[in-house]
């Protein structure tokens, strides 16, 4: 499979489908983070890395939605939703418990639209 460049019509409308899901999905987080949810200050109570985690996830999470939904950020976004969700699944494993399948499907959601949005390698010679 190929770049974003080299996409069916229908294929990328799945990639755009999936940006605009998982936009939904973690600005909705970031913003719960943000806000203070009692349900998000208890979870990150029970990582132990104080309240400001809270706060930089948060962030991390809206500004991965917005690069997702920027054309030429999107494989950015992807990425660092990719990276977060990794964390995230490794925190239900090995600090809080509960299950890590939610984070896990974000995560291979955000690695199916960096990977689908990869840059292409340049090949030229430099003159």
């Amino acid at each position: 499979m190929a770049p974003t460049s080299s996409l069916s019509p229908t294929q990328r409308r799945i990639v755009w489908a999936v940006r605009i899901l998982l936009a939904l999905a973690f600005g909705a987080a970031g913003i719960a983070k943000l806000a203070g949810v009692p349900q998000m200050v208890q979870v990150f109570d029970a990582i132990g890395a104080g309240q400001w985690f809270r706060y930089l996830t948060g962030a991390i999470e809206i500004a991965g939605a917005v690069l997702l939904l920027i054309p030429a950020f999107g494989f950015v976004g992807g990425l660092v939703l990719f990276a977060t969700m990794v964390g995230g699944v490794a925190t239900h494993l090995l600090l809080i418990g509960g299950s890590p399948v939610p984070a896990l499907m974000l995560g291979l959601l955000s690695a199916f639209v960096a990977w689908r949005l990869r840059p292409v390698p340049w090949s030229g010679a430099a003159r």
